[in-house]
């Protein structure tokens, strides 16, 4: 690629029921400021109200509390469900957390991924991507703020609305749409010209689409007159990495099984393998490419898969989880930032080149280096001896 790949985390988050959920948040909380002092770019988080897994309500909140904690990390919605929300009231939350986290806010956005959330506040399913696109339109045209904003619609209104707070960052924060497998995602993308995150780039149906949603979103471009950059171009999959393939397998016991049921008996997402051990359940993941659980060659390989089938990409994010144990998960990210973020990130080939200059000409370096500690001693030894030959007064 011909630009730095950035890295960071999409954080749902994913917690089994039964365990103490202000602690599972904290864990969440003490992840971001790892990840923050390791150098990952940003982190988004999700929002979501019922089925008991993915525990974040409010992702602005989230993000404020996070931002008081870390320095450099990008903070995002991941992603903040439009058809839940007024425009204006979300656009003037998010301009709020532009300001308080000085420009390092982003707002994700995407229909609502959960039915039973939909479900419980009267939304009908079939209508959340057109809701979605209403809503994002108002949206950008508040942060635009170059005149009042009238719309309306069946389920919001807006009647000479503006923005009393203008954002941080100029013209605006960073907006991007989600993805999975349908065009709706990149067709609003490439519409309004925004970034977009495809959160299930590695599963098999969003893999297979990567490129062509690429081209509806320029195509799309094109016909609205916006254009599309591939650097704001998010893509997400889950990993976990360690010293040994065996080590990282055998890590993924403490919590593999418990993810792989939600997706299958709760979230409507066809994520999970039709498969009862958890060796079985390695195997029909990473199989298939939807997960790496291994070493760092395997990540730098998936990595690179993606890169091919994409076209090129800005940001990849590990779609986080809790298959290990908080010790073994830290480890992971870890050994990621140290051994495979620097390959896309042309850090080292500079250090690589300069060692081996280094050794190439260590023998003229050594030589001159000696022949200075000899004729450093020769000087001293000199002027000893000539202290010494000279009368005293």
């Amino acid at each position: 690629m011909d630009r730095p790949l950035r890295f960071g985390i999409f954080m749902a988050p994913f917690h089994p029921v039964g365990q103490n959920p202000t602690l599972a948040l904290e864990r969440d909380l003490e992840l971001v400021v790892r990840l923050d002092q390791l150098g990952y770019d940003e982190a988004w988080f999700g929002e979501h109200h019922s089925a008991g897994f993915e525990i974040i309500a409010s992702p602005e909140v989230f993000i404020a509390t996070a931002a008081e904690r870390t320095k450099h990390l990008r903070l995002g919605t991941g992603v903040s469900s439009l058809p839940y929300h007024h425009p204006l009231i979300l656009a003037d939350r998010m301009v709020l957390l532009d300001h308080l986290t000085r420009g390092r806010s982003m707002l994700g956005v995407g229909p609502g991924a959960l039915p039973s959330d939909a479900y419980m506040m009267g939304i009908d399913p079939g209508q959340q991507r057109a809701m979605m696109e209403e809503s994002l339109e108002a949206i950008l045209a508040l942060l635009d703020g170059s005149e009042p904003v009238t719309r309306e619609t069946d389920w919001f209104t807006l009647r000479d609305a503006r923005l009393q707070l203008r954002p941080y960052s100029h013209p605006r924060f960073e907006v991007s749409v989600a993805a999975q497998v349908s065009p709706a995602g990149p067709r609003a993308a490439g519409r309004f010209g925004l970034g977009l995150l495809s959160l299930g780039a590695t599963s098999t149906g969003g893999f297979d689409v990567l490129g062509l949603h690429w081209d509806v979103m320029e195509e799309r471009a094109e016909e609205f007159g916006t254009t599309v950059d591939r650097a704001q171009w998010r893509l997400v999959g889950p990993m976990h990495i360690a010293e040994t393939e065996e080590q990282a397998r055998k890590d993924v016991e403490y919590g593999l099984p418990q993810w792989l049921d939600y997706f299958r008996n709760v979230a409507a997402l066809p994520l999970a393998p039709d498969a009862d051990d958890t060796v079985s359940m390695v195997d029909a993941i990473t199989g298939t490419g939807l997960a790496i659980i291994g070493t760092p060659d395997m990540a730098v390989a998936q990595i690179q898969r993606l890169v091919d089938q994409s076209g090129g990409f800005g940001t990849y994010l590990f779609m986080a989880h809790e298959w290990a144990d908080r010790e073994a998960t830290l480890r992971s990210y870890e050994l990621f930032a140290r051994e495979v973020m620097p390959l896309f990130q042309g850090s080292t080939p500079s250090l690589v080149t300069s060692r081996d200059w280094a050794a190439a000409n260590r023998p003229e370096f050594i030589g001159s280096a000696a022949s200075a500690v000899m004729q450093a001693v020769a000087d001293h030894h000199a002027e000893k001896a000539a202290k010494e030959s000279t009368p005293s007064t």
